[in-house]
């Protein structure tokens, strides 16, 4: 009878078919990447969950085996990324370093930052500090050494093959794809003040982390899907673990709430917009913005009709984002339209009122009144329709304030 050559027993104590070893390594990367998202990134950077000791100290373990990544450096370094994100001192940004360079370099500019040791004191608080981690976990190539002897012994000289693949996969996808893609392209579901976007709405590769600009909008979301289309497979595996009593979910993104008949604002009104600004600016783009620009493509010059056609997504960008040929761009666009003028301005000073640094509660709810008053009076009907609606918003759901 002839044998495979993958399956000669001389190659290690669990010989495969070749199918055997993909298998092996997709499922090993996966857990190391729903390590990396649940327990580094919402549980240790961002404080989104609770997780049992079981569980916390298997993700641990886990990493420092399959990825020599020790938590307090991993932690420190995101929490500087979310602190200075697209500037010079952030550790990672594609808009500063280039996309180039994050994407194929991302582990070596974390290991520059793990090295500077004043970020690891100022980020690096609530990180494991007991013996284990002192003694053992620091020692990062131990443990990956650890996993490839295991692999050599269990599968032979492939498993040398399987450790590469282990070891390349939070590199290449979590450091480059992630920090890198995930400020480049994409889609976004909120106007953030960073390039952060939505690689695909189907977060499972890479564990949830596709969804980035969501992330961003919200860093202390146990969830990172927003959309009814979304889907989140790290939040996936937190249920499961809640259900199981091995996690507890601290917090998720904010639902907007609406009180039917409301029509005044008051200091709830205020404090819903704040805390739900980003899926208010969405609203606005989505009923405001998007209507009034059709509206305007509808009746315009023909000959006019490109400018304002490629200057729908200028309209609804963040401001500090955009080239300086983006702005002649939108600008050429706006003096071409009394109405979506109008609109943007308002856009822009609703901004300005939760952006505001300088002003009181009674100052901000004076300007909100002002802002949804003066809206109704500009004639554009989509406008004094989100005007009328805005009042309505409130932080609690109908019937259980």
């Amino acid at each position: 009878m002839e044998l495979s050559v993958l399956s000669v027993p001389a190659l290690g104590l669990l010989p495969m078919p070749w199918w055997g070893y993909v298998v092996l390594v997709l499922v090993t990367t996966h857990i190391t990447i729903a390590s990396i998202t649940i327990y580094l990134h919402r549980y240790g950077a961002h404080r989104a969950l609770d997780l049992h000791p079981i569980m916390s100290h298997f993700f641990r373990f886990w990493l420092w085996i399959a990825t020599g990544t020790v938590t307090k450096e991993w932690v420190a370094i995101h929490r500087r990324h979310h602190a200075a994100v697209e500037t010079e001192q952030d550790p990672h940004s594609p808009q500063i370093h280039g996309l180039k360079k994050v994407l194929w370099e991302g582990y070596e500019l974390y290991r520059d930052s793990a090295f500077d040791k004043s970020i690891m004191e100022k980020y690096g608080f609530g990180t494991p500090d007991d013996w284990i981690e002192r003694h053992v976990y620091r020692h990062a190539y131990f443990g990956i050494a650890i996993m490839c002897v295991l692999n050599v012994v269990l599968f032979g000289a492939l498993g040398v093959v399987v450790w590469v693949f282990q070891m390349l996969w939070q590199p290449f996808f979590a450091a480059g794809v992630i920090n890198g893609l995930g400020h480049w392209s994409g889609y976004r579901n909120f106007e953030v003040q960073d390039a952060s976007t939505n690689l695909v709405p189907w977060g499972i590769l890479i564990g949830g982390e596709e969804l980035h600009n969501n992330h961003h909008a919200y860093p202390s979301s146990a969830k990172l899907s927003n959309r009814w289309y979304e889907f989140d497979i790290g939040w996936a595996y937190i249920r499961l673990m809640e259900c199981l009593s091995l996690a507890k979910v601290k917090k998720v993104c904010p639902r907007p709430h609406v009180v039917p008949n409301k029509v005044t604002a008051d200091l709830d009104t205020l404090k819903a917009l704040l805390t739900n600004r980003f899926q208010i600016m969405a609203s606005y783009a989505k009923t405001v913005v998007a209507r009034v620009h059709a509206e305007e493509l509808r009746k315009g010059d023909p000959s006019e009709r490109s400018g304002l056609k490629s200057a729908r997504q200028l309209l609804v960008r963040e401001e500090s984002l955009l080239s300086a040929e983006a702005k002649a761009r939108l600008q050429h666009a706006l003096s071409q339209s009394q109405a979506l003028t109008v609109v943007y301005e308002y856009k822009q000073r609703l901004q300005a009122i939760w952006q505001s640094r300088s002003m009181n509660q009674e100052s901000l709810l004076q300007a909100l009144e002002d802002w949804c008053h003066q809206a109704e009076r500009t004639g554009i009907r989509a406008l004094q329709d989100f005007a009328r609606t805005l009042p309505s918003y409130s932080t609690q759901p109908a019937g259980t304030g």
